[in-house]
């Protein structure tokens, strides 16, 4: 049972996604976390690739401080759609925080092989690491 998410067990859409709520467990500098899945119902709607208008669930709310709150998208392979979904997500970061000063929101990409070839120890660790879609 895990002791740092807000839910009594983790729900992983893949063998990463439960690894990195593994990590997450194990991180001194996480506070909490939540894995969203479809009953937490926390999505961005978002234009893909073929033009439509589709939903987005990010995979991880990360709690750091009480005024700190990462979103945390996973990706063991990653397809046509994720640069227009971290664009969505950039958006909603800095939008969410001009319309309110309590918590600073942030977003971070994280793909499973720079996940293994980075080996991070602590989730500031991984935040230096993961810079992709941070400037895009």
């Amino acid at each position: 049972m895990p002791k740092k998410s807000v839910f009594n067990r983790v729900i992983g859409d893949s063998h990463f996604e439960l690894q990195f709520a593994s990590f997450l467990e194990d991180c001194s500098d996480v506070v909490s976390f939540a894995k969203n899945y479809l009953a937490v119902h926390f999505k961005l709607d978002y234009v893909n690739t073929a033009g439509d208008i589709a939903n987005y669930y990010p995979d991880f709310l990360v709690k750091l401080s009480p005024e700190w709150v990462v979103v945390v998208e996973t990706k063991g392979q990653e397809d046509l759609d994720v640069p227009l979904k971290m664009r969505r997500l950039r958006q909603w970061c800095e939008d969410i925080n001009v319309l309110q000063a309590e918590i600073n929101y942030d977003f971070v990409y994280v793909d499973e092989a720079g996940f293994k070839r980075y080996a991070p120890k602590s989730f500031a660790g991984l935040l230096a690491s993961f810079r992709e879609y941070k400037n895009s």
